[in-house]
């Protein structure tokens, strides 16, 4: 009888170290690829250059870059590969200039540049001011004839889109002139197009396209949605031959950021798979239209639904109850968070006290806030606009002082929450001071929101000729706001005779036809008895359709926002709440007329016993 025999089941350490090298680029753990490293040491193969690519690859996935760049240094003769594997790392961590140090390192030491390199550089090329960047890696690409692999023309022409307006005519002429295009290579060019506002332009290209794909849908989606064309947003979406999760979710956020909740309800009901993002959209936009309830609601499916949060979910909830003023969901949330021992980001944690803070509650903000093991500027600036915006002031500008004392550098923003301070306490003279201490300095040149702040802290405080002067000496055109400020300011002065010069300044201005600052300027002619000028401008704006929008109160009871505006009857309960105002207004007149009643008496009594003294 024969015996079977078994396969030998044990493997050499050197080919379980070589299967654990091969795999490193694609670890994510610190831990192991710190084992790892280890080994090799031991293994004397760190001057390897295969084994040193993977490990930087491996480090700059662990987001950690000075380990990568010292197996980089301890490589005997690094080749291309491993300098591309360098570069790629480096961008990827959001180092661009690094990027290109070691590019410039590479070519000292002799070595070219390949067909590798220069889409990995390009990568690191967003935005305006990286154009001329752009176009000189254009022309080393010409000059090296790698415009022939479709792979470098491509990065080319999504680098010259991301640049914008200044880069998507290069844009076009790298697309024109490509001698093979790919289905990216259409996408690039589409998606540049879509992102500076030539929609029109884009869906001509897009019909032009051989072949289309889910991200070539997609991307004309998402620009009829940014435009705010639904209409033509949903036809596309019809017609779409395949949908994912993308295509669900553009349609539900362009729903809802035009306040049809229904309609993206509805589509977000009929989404055949969710995920976190879609999620959030509604919940989000439940929350800045203040329907509490429905967002509160939603929240709680989506937590039965076992969907653990992410820091993309909970700051954009957090920061739509910010806007709304919704203070239960956010507690909702917040409570989610230490249930579920959710890790706080600094941004999570950022996110709750300006939550908190423009709520109202600044217990909790400041309890998050000297609660945070680390703080950025923006944890600061939170805090002192939450506290600028209710009022206080004082409180605000002290806490700006403790930041400067614990050496934290103050930013644009931070100045907005201190002028905004500075407005709310009455401190002109301390305002003026923070106001030319920004670039005198900080090198923070003021901006808009800047000036709108003096406007209206040198107006409440009478000093309108001041203002005005400002106004005048501003570096960029003042908008509606300052002007608008300006007029208020002259308003609540009785300043005819400056808000006419005002009048003056915005006569052939598109602003002024603002329904609020025609408004003002009416009240200001109605508090000088100029009744002439008040019939004019109502003439004016009943010629041109303005109408003033009414001013609106809300308030939140029980997860619920009611919001009120003048003689509103559109509210479920509205004839209770108006017997109720009614009732109220009954009290007060009795009230009146019994405290009217014992003036009299009082005054009565008191001639009576004058007489008899």
């Amino acid at each position: 009888m024969s015996v079977p025999i078994r396969n030998p089941t044990w493997v050499s350490r050197r080919r379980l170290l070589e299967q654990k090298i091969s795999d490193l680029h694609r670890c994510s753990s610190l831990i192991q690829v710190k084992q790892v490293h280890a080994q090799v040491f031991k293994a004397n193969l760190h001057r390897e250059s295969f084994v040193g690519q993977k490990l930087i690859a491996a480090f700059s996935l662990c987001r950690q870059m000075t380990l990568a760049v010292n197996v980089f240094n301890q490589i005997q003769d690094p080749d291309v590969l491993v300098y591309n594997t360098l570069i790629r790392a480096h961008v990827q961590n959001s180092e661009p200039l690094l990027a290109f140090s070691v590019l410039f390192q590479m070519q000292d030491r002799g070595f070219c540049a390949d067909n590798f390199t220069y889409p990995f550089l390009l990568k690191a090329c967003s935005g305006k001011d990286w154009v001329r960047v752009v176009e000189m890696i254009h022309a080393q690409v010409e000059k090296m004839g790698f415009s022939l692999d479709i792979f470098v023309p491509n990065s080319l022409i999504d680098s010259y889109a991301k640049c914008g307006l200044g880069g998507i005519g290069a844009a076009r002429k790298v697309f024109e002139v490509m001698k093979e295009r790919d289905t990216v290579s259409w996408n690039s060019i589409i998606g540049g197009l879509v992102k500076v506002g030539e929609l029109a332009e884009a869906r001509k290209l897009f019909d032009e396209m051989p072949e289309r794909d889910t991200v070539s849908w997609n991307t004309i989606l998402d620009g009829y949605v940014k435009a705010g064309e639904m209409d033509a947003a949903f036809e596309l979406f019809e017609k779409m031959p395949a949908r994912n999760v993308v295509s669900w979710s553009t349609m539900v956020l362009g729903y809802s950021k035009a306040g049809d909740m229904d309609m993206a309800r509805m589509l977000f009901d009929k989404m055949p798979f969710k995920n976190l993002v879609p999620w959030t959209i509604m919940i989000s936009g439940y929350a800045e239209k203040g329907f509490a309830k429905d967002a509160i609601n939603l929240y709680k499916q989506m937590e039965e639904a076992g969907l653990k949060l992410d820091d993309g979910t909970v700051i954009s909830i957090l920061s739509a109850c910010a806007v709304s003023g919704l203070l239960g969901l956010g507690e909702r949330v917040h409570a989610s968070i230490e249930r579920t021992r959710f890790k706080c980001s600094i941004q999570v944690s950022n996110a709750l006290i300006d939550m908190y803070a423009k709520c109202g509650s600044f217990d909790k903000a400041l309890g998050i806030f000297h609660g945070m093991a680390m703080r950025d500027v923006v944890s600061w600036n939170a805090m002192i606009q939450g506290l600028a915006m209710h009022g206080y002031g004082e409180k605000a500008l002290q806490l700006f002082s403790r930041m400067k004392g614990e050496g934290f550098v103050p930013d644009k923003v931070t100045f907005v929450g201190v002028l905004c301070a500075c407005t709310h306490a009455g401190f002109v003279d301390e305002g003026l001071r923070y106001f030319h201490a920004m670039e005198r300095d900080y090198g923070i040149p003021p901006e808009v929101e800047h000036y709108g702040c003096m406007v209206d802290l040198l107006g409440r405080g009478g000093r309108l000729k001041e203002a005005l002067r400002l106004v005048h000496s501003m570096p960029l055109e003042p908008n509606a706001i300052i002007w608008g400020t300006l007029l208020g300011a002259c308003r609540m002065h009785n300043a005819t005779g400056l808000a006419e010069e005002v009048l003056d300044r915005l006569v052939k201005s598109p602003q002024l036809s603002d329904s609020g600052n025609l408004a003002t300027l009416s009240n200001i002619y109605a508090a000088a008895g100029d009744w002439g000028n008040v019939a004019n401008i109502r003439l004016r704006m009943k010629s041109t359709s303005i109408q003033k929008p009414s001013g609106a109160s809300s308030i939140e009871v029980d997860d619920e926002v009611h919001e009120f505006t003048v003689f509103d009857r559109s509210h479920p309960k509205s004839e209770r709440i108006y017997k109720t105002i009614d009732g109220l207004g009954q009290h007060a007149q009795h009230i009146n007329k019994l405290t009217a009643s014992l003036q009299v008496v009082d005054a009565e009594v008191f001639l009576g016993r004058k007489k008899y003294c």
